[in-house]
């Protein structure tokens, strides 16, 4: 527990109880207190056609970067620029994968930026 952070949305007694989870439901127990996660858990899914919850993260993390362009006089564009051309690659290399596996059906699995 040393090593989680002290600040944010989850300190400390949602840190503290991801620090007991030993498997997926017990971590979606524990993001359904907080509003903003039980959201990206409730959307996620494994089965076919359904966003995985890593596609979540990426999605929301995509939302909070575009966020960042409405503000003047402040440094985390830079930051927020560079994650955007990082998830504009994933979505290439996606995009790629799937015209070289012949899974034409899933091309349209990215995560969209603007």
């Amino acid at each position: 527990e040393k090593l989680y952070p002290t600040c944010g949305k989850l300190y400390p007694y949602g840190l503290h109880q991801l620090a007991k989870c030993e498997d997926y439901e017990q971590v979606r127990q524990v993001a359904e207190i907080y509003p903003e996660y039980a959201n990206i858990f409730a959307g996620a899914g494994n089965n076919p056609g359904e966003k995985t919850l890593e596609d979540r993260f990426f999605e929301r993390e995509v939302q909070i970067n575009m966020l960042s362009f409405m503000q003047q006089f402040h440094f985390g564009v830079f930051y927020s620029y560079i994650r955007l051309k990082e998830q504009e690659s994933r979505n290439i290399v996606w995009i790629a994968e799937c015209i070289a596996q012949r899974h034409r059906s899933k091309i349209d699995n990215y995560i969209p930026i603007f």
